[in-house]
Formats: C-alpha cells, sequence, structure tokens
C-alpha cells in the first residue's frame, strides 16, 4: 500500500515538474528571430555583401582577419561608414589615449554595468583582469557597491561614471578631482570611453547581441 501511495506521489510530482519545465525555454536557447551564427537579429555579414565603398571599410577595419560574427564591428558593417568611426574611436581610446589600458577597461566595465550590457560586460571583465585590474574594483562595480579600499583613480572612475550616467552631471568636486587625477585630455578621454560604450551598448542591445556559443556570460541582468 505504501508503495503504491509513494508511486502515485511520484507520477504526480513528476508530472507537475513537467509542466514547470515546458513553461519556460530551454536554458541557453536563442530568441527566434535571433540568427544562431551572429547570435543577433542581424545575420553576419560577409566582405562581398558590401558595395564598393563598403568593402574598402572592411578591409581596413578587418583586413586578413576572419570576418567577425558577433560584437561591434559585426553590427556596425551593416553601416560601413559607422563601423569605421567606432574602430577609428575605440581603437584610439584603447590603446593609444590618455588613459592606461587597465584604467580604460575598468571605464568601460562601468558603462557596460550602468546599461546592462551583457556583451560587453563578458568581454571586457577579463580584458580587465589581463590588464591588472582588482578582482575587488570589478566586484565592486558588478554588485553596485560603494568603493571602498581601491585605489584612488579607480575609485574616482566609479563616481565619475556613476554620477553621469545615473544623476546626469558631474559635479564640481568630482570633476576637480577627475582633472588632479587624469588631467584635462585625461577627463575628456574618460567621459568619451564610458560614452562610446554606452553608444556601443545601445547598438548591441537593440539587435539583442547574445555572448558567442560557449561562452558563459559574465553579468546578471537586474
Amino acid at each position: 500500500m505504501l508503495r503504491t501511495i509513494a508511486m502515485l506521489c511520484a507520477a504526480l510530482c513528476g508530472l507537475t515538474l513537467s509542466h514547470g519545465i515546458a513553461a519556460q525555454p530551454k536554458a541557453g536557447a536563442l530568441p527566434a528571430d535571433v540568427d544562431p551564427a551572429s547570435r543577433s537579429r542581424l545575420p553576419a555579414l560577409t566582405r562581398a555583401d558590401l558595395d564598393a565603398e563598403g568593402q574598402a571599410i572592411y578591409d581596413r577595419i578587418i583586413g586578413d582577419d576572419p570576418p567577425p560574427k558577433t560584437g561591434p564591428r559585426a553590427v556596425t558593417l551593416y553601416s560601413p561608414k559607422v563601423a569605421e568611426g567606432f574602430a577609428l574611436i575605440n581603437d584610439y581610446l584603447r590603446y593609444n589615449g590618455a588613459l592606461s589600458p587597465r584604467h580604460t577597461e575598468v571605464a568601460i566595465l562601468v558603462a557596460a554595468w550602468e546599461i546592462e550590457q551583457v556583451y560587453e560586460w563578458t568581454s571586457h571583465e577579463p580584458a580587465a583582469l589581463r590588464y591588472g585590474a582588482p578582482q575587488a574594483v570589478i566586484d565592486t562595480i558588478k554588485y553596485d557597491r560603494a568603493p571602498a579600499n581601491l585605489s584612488a583613480e579607480e575609485t574616482l572612475i566609479i563616481k565619475f561614471g556613476r554620477q553621469l550616467m545615473r544623476e546626469h552631471k558631474l559635479d564640481s568636486a568630482l570633476y576637480a578631482e577627475a582633472v588632479a587625477l587624469f588631467g584635462r585630455k585625461g577627463v575628456v578621454e574618460l567621459a568619451t570611453v564610458m560614452g562610446d560604450y554606452v553608444m556601443a551598448g545601445m547598438v548591441l542591445t537593440a539587435v539583442d547581441q547574445h555572448s558567442p556559443e560557449g561562452v558563459t556570460p559574465l553579468l546578471q541582468t537586474r
């Protein structure tokens, strides 16, 4: 009798669980309008898809590298002049700008977190670590904590980005601190880095860009 009751309970529980599972998409499943190769709403372009002017821009941006399937370059190639502008400013800010690569990556993470851009965050958290950003800095941004026991520069970057993007202003004291730490050129480029990645992130969000297959997202949406 007890065995019969146990089997009946198991059957009922299994039925309940199966209904719950059926009501939710499979883990990792892409939305119906997302291309499985590009992982976005836009199929990946190749050089052959572009006109002569677009191909010339493609050659300057991509060169002999494999055609990009995901990310800002893959998406913005649908408008080659936009892609060229993105590439020009990104390459300058990340590799030749006034800020160190470490501080640039921290600024990118601040911007990506504020707009919940999972693709950008997942791409740039490892870069920030490679360039020497402490895990404590990354966790302060990721978990929206008040900066504590961080460097003066990284504390400033976090406060700078949060005030700009949450309050839509930068007060005089914080501006003066930013100039003291990074100089006037550095302040302009700090704001530009954040604005650049907000702009790129908006484009990625519009086309619902997912991380490449096999890459685990490193940021949870809120």
